[in-house]
């Protein structure tokens, strides 16, 4: 069973006030109290600490190295009740403190921070944590109630999940290889036949327990997997395989001559990505940040 403790939140604003201030008297007009009061809530906690807190140093109240430490961790603890009334208020009124957002990895994460930060400009006392997920990760990581928000989140949508969905864009993804790579001096377009014999680059769905995706596999190569995306093109570029990439996303390797986009005799269709979250998450934080991403993305 835990004890009461002599130091309270009133006499941490007192001492708070007295440092910054300077003395009792100006404290106290700070705090529209009487001097005597907050010596007297001063000389009681000294009593009860059994600890010298202030010394007279000319016409000014200074700490002691005892009463410095208690007013440095004493702040944390004051900034702690402020940060816990403001979110009280902030549930009270249907905001959320936190929002979790899933980023699939296959999406550009630049605008969707850049759309984070305007909302954060809003709603300064919500925080936003963001987790990179592949494939059928996403969608997990938002059945599980482990986000609460889903961006970029690739086709088909979970039925039956009470999930609501909103397509954003569509993603073209392109064949890649490394500029010394044998299929970059080949005639094109190339069957995708032909590209078995290539090892080639995988990135592993972060699904935990929902069924793995795979998507662009070349059927019969040898793979090399990764776990993100960006170690996808790293691997492609170090010239390690071949594999399919956002085409926005490399668009400045295949510039600068490192990446070399294989024409095909079949092309990929290019691949729904979706905003989703839970039609049972009616916090007013999702809602506006939802409507945010989705007027930037339209």
């Amino acid at each position: 069973m835990m004890t009461s403790s002599p130091i309270t939140i009133e006499a941490l604003v007192v001492l708070d006030a007295i440092e910054f201030r300077g003395s009792y008297a100006a404290a106290a007009e700070q705090l529209n109290k009487v001097p005597s009061a907050l010596s007297y809530i001063v000389q009681k906690l000294e009593e009860q600490l059994n600890v010298t807190l202030f010394e007279r140093q000319g016409r000014r109240s200074v700490l002691t190295p005892a009463g410095k430490h208690l007013l440095v961790e004493g702040r944390k603890v004051l900034s702690a009740m402020n940060t816990l009334s403001e979110q009280t208020q902030t549930i009270a009124n249907g905001w959320e403190t936190k929002i979790s957002i899933a980023c699939d990895s296959i999406l550009d994460i630049t605008p969707v921070f850049s759309v984070v930060g305007c909302f954060l400009e809003e709603h300064q006392n919500i925080e936003i944590d963001v987790q990179e997920e592949v494939m059928n990760g996403s969608w997990e990581a938002l059945i599980e109630d482990k986000v609460d928000l889903v961006i970029g989140a690739p086709a088909p949508v979970p039925i039956q999940k009470g999930i609501r969905a909103i397509k954003i864009g569509e993603l073209q993804q392109v064949l890649v290889v490394n500029k010394n790579h044998q299929l970059a001096q080949i005639k094109q377009p190339v069957n995708t036949l032909e590209l078995a014999k290539f090892r080639s680059v995988v990135v592993h769905d972060s699904a935990q327990h929902e069924i793995p995706r795979t998507v662009n596999i070349i059927e019969g190569s040898r793979h090399f997997y990764v776990t993100s995306l960006n170690q996808k093109i790293a691997a492609i570029t170090a010239g390690v395989g071949i594999g399919y990439l956002p085409k926005d996303l490399i668009q400045s390797l295949v510039e600068n001559g490192e990446l070399v986009i294989i024409a095909l005799v079949d092309e990929l269709p290019p691949q729904d990505l979706f905003i989703a979250w839970k039609i049972t998450n009616k916090g007013k934080g999702l809602l506006r940040l939802r409507n945010l991403l989705s007027s930037h993305f339209s």
